[in-house]
Order: C-alpha cells, then structure tokens, then sequence
C-alpha cells in the first residue's frame, strides 16, 4: 500500500526495523482484531494496538466506567465515568491514531453472538477476567479456526499464551470450569494495577507478532510472570489427545454447552 507522509513519519520506528517494514507495517494496517473486555488487559492492548496502526478494532465490553475501574483501566478517565467501556475506549483510540477504526460491540459475549462476532476478525486477544468467558471464548476462536491470544491477571501475577489451530487449546490447560473460591476474580482478590499494564502489553505484543509472522509464538508454551519475585517463566503447553474441543477424537462441535452463561467480559 502506499503511504501518506503522515504516516511515514507516524510508524517510522515500525518501518526501520527489518523484521516489520513498510510490508509489515501495511499488514498492521489491514488487519481486524477482536478484543474481548475494555478492563485492565485490555486497556493497554487497545491502545498499544491502535499506535502500532492495526487498522480495525473490534471491542466487546457491556460495562459502564466506574471509579473501582480507574486505578488500572487506564484507556478510560474521571470524565470517562457512567460512559460505556466501548465508547470510552472509541475515544480514546481516535485521539490515538485517525488511521484506526474501533468498532464497538455494547453486548455481553455468550453462546448466541460470540461465532458471528469472532468470525469478522482475524485474530482474537482475549481480556476476561472470568473462567466461563474465556472458556466460551477459546471454544468460538477454534471451531472458527481463529488464532486466539490469551492473558490473564490477578494480583501480583499474570498468565500469557497464544492457541492456534492445531494445536493446544485453552481446554488443554484447564480441561472444565474451577469451581467455588478456585474461581477468583479481579473484585475478589485483588490485582496491582501496573501489573494489568505489564500483561496487556506483552499480550498486545504477540498480536503484532501474529500478525506480522515474527518471531517465536507463544503457540504450545505458557508464559507465568511472577512479578513480586520479579520472575517471567515459559513452560511447555502441550495439547491434549483427550481433549473435549481439539483432542483425537472430540466431542464438542458447537457452543450449545455455553447456554445459560452470560458472564461479563472484564474487570
């Protein structure tokens, strides 16, 4: 594609390294990717996104600001308070970058919207704060052969990893739903603001590298960042041969299992 000057000097530090390039940074600029929650993961996802020029943005979050927000969902302000999440983050993201455009989805994701949505974007980045979502989110981006780039934060401490077709799944990892105080959320127990930040982007990062095929995926490997000891760890993620959704022999070929779970997509 051709370049505005503008936008030469915009992605200038995009297109000098050697592993993006004016190629790469047009690939950027022609990708659609889905993010799931407008909350702590996906404040700086969002926004790292939009200044890396990644051109249409699709953003699902039911939520309205509220001050227990502001303290790590910093795509959102004071004035930004009883606005919607999606809105908000609209905003935000026109003040960003112009070359952007953030499609806004005000719903709540369940087992009703989220194939259609899922299915006009090229990736996912999955930003829920809750079990059922994520699961919900993981079933979707592979029936509908999505890679899916997945993070999660509580307290001190995050999680990170990237699921393609093919290989393992977030059911890999957690084969059903924890249950009872296994299940915690941000609201329950906590979470360090600037630690949301870390996640998101380290989390917005292995979107670009997806997009822009670089790199070592995060594909098969689960990244743990233990921040209190100041420890990043990847270990290996396997997929599982009994496996319910990518296993040898599967027996989940739709989202019906998802009725009745209407979760919300952030915190």
């Amino acid at each position: 594609m051709d370049f505005s000057d503008d936008q030469i000097r915009r992605y200038a530090r995009h297109i000098i390294l050697p592993e993006v390039g004016g190629a790469g940074q047009a690939r950027l600029l022609e990708a659609k990717v889905l993010v799931i929650g407008a909350g702590g993961l996906g404040s700086p996802l969002i926004q790292y996104l939009a200044a890396a020029g990644v051109g249409c943005i699709g953003v699902v979050d039911d939520d309205v600001v509220d001050l227990t927000n502001l303290q790590r969902q910093v795509i959102h302000d004071s004035s930004s308070l009883g606005k919607t999440k999606v809105d908000s983050a609209a905003a935000a993201v026109a003040r960003i970058n112009p070359d952007v455009r953030l499609v806004p989805h005000a719903l709540r994701l369940d087992a009703s919207n989220a194939a259609e949505l899922i299915g006009q974007y090229d990736l996912v980045a999955d930003g829920s704060d809750n079990f059922p979502t994520r699961m919900l989110v993981n079933d979707a981006a592979r029936l509908a052969g999505k890679t899916l780039i997945s993070a999660a934060v509580l307290r001190f401490d995050g999680q990170l990893t990237t699921f393609k077709p093919g290989g393992p799944c977030y059911r890999c990892l957690y084969p059903s739903l924890p249950e009872g105080e296994d299940l915690p959320t941000c609201a329950q127990a906590g979470v360090l603001g600037a630690m949301a930040g870390v996640m998101g982007s380290l989390q917005a990062v292995e979107v670009c590298k997806e997009i822009l095929g670089i790199g070592e995926s995060l594909a098969g490997s689960l990244l743990i960042v233990d921040t209190l000891s100041s420890i990043y760890r990847k270990v290996r993620l396997p997929r599982d041969p009994e496996c319910a959704l990518c296993g040898d022999h599967p027996t989940l070929h739709d989202l019906s299992h998802h009725a009745g779970h209407t979760e919300r997509t952030c915190g």
